[in-house]
């Protein structure tokens, strides 16, 4: 892969949490670039801070200090309302338990995000029957979660993250709820979001092999994020 300019830089980041009087350190003086069209696997032992990083990098969390810029943005600085106007036109995301609305139907669900939109319901329909069409679902639109398998729910959620084309995307344990044939198709889906839509994904796994599929593995443990990258590229 050639060189691209970084669409995340992450700057001497801290976040802690408070329990009672106790501060409790989370991250502790991060600093990460993450270049443009780049698939990203975070890993480390529970309680590393993964998922708080990638809280961080997705504007649901706010950092006590540093910096996090995101295609240009400077999101640690954003107020609540800005950050979830940017969340809504720069972050897709894609979770371990899918997060589909059991009485909506693929369709719906994937158009949730573009109801926080401009678009009118003809822009809205063009812009969800491509992000099935590129999940290979067109023809499972009209089912409900429940009359779809695990690995076909992710499909579903994976174009309903894209379907805003984001900046960025965000997988917390994308294949942890999923069989292997399921989770090495969502796996090899996300490659081709990478490879011929350019998109950028940070992705959180405890699993080897789903890590392997990415570009880069950092690893994070005890809130501190590993000096060198182990390429895969």
């Amino acid at each position: 892969m050639e060189n691209k300019q970084p669409v995340i830089q992450i700057k001497n980041l801290c976040k802690s949490y408070r329990r009672g009087s106790q501060i409790i350190p989370v991250l502790e003086n991060i600093n990460l670039e993450i270049a443009q069209c780049e698939f990203l696997a975070l890993m480390g032992p529970s309680g590393s801070g993964k998922s708080t990083l990638l809280n961080l990098i997705a504007g649901i969390d706010k950092a006590d200090s540093g910096i996090i810029n995101v295609a240009g943005t400077d999101i640690n600085s954003l107020s609540e309302t800005e950050l979830a106007g940017w969340r809504a036109g720069h972050v897709g995301f894609i979770f371990q338990f899918y997060n589909l609305i059991p009485v909506l139907t693929a369709y719906e669900n994937v158009e949730l995000p573009l109801l926080l939109t401009g678009l009118s319901r003809k822009q809205r329909r063009a812009h969800v029957e491509t992000a099935l069409k590129i999940v290979n679902l067109s023809d499972r639109m009209d089912h409900y979660p429940g009359q779809l398998s695990g690995g076909q729910q992710q499909r579903v959620a994976i174009a309903r993250a894209i379907v805003t084309d984001p900046a960025i995307v965000v997988a917390d344990e994308p294949t942890g709820d999923l069989d292997r044939v399921s989770a090495e198709e969502v796996l090899e889906l996300m490659e081709r979001l990478v490879n011929e839509l350019c998109k950028t994904i940070i992705m959180v796994t405890h699993d080897p092999r789903a890590a392997k599929k990415a570009h880069v593995i950092r690893h994070l443990d005890k809130g501190v994020l590993n000096a060198t990258p182990q390429a895969y590229f």
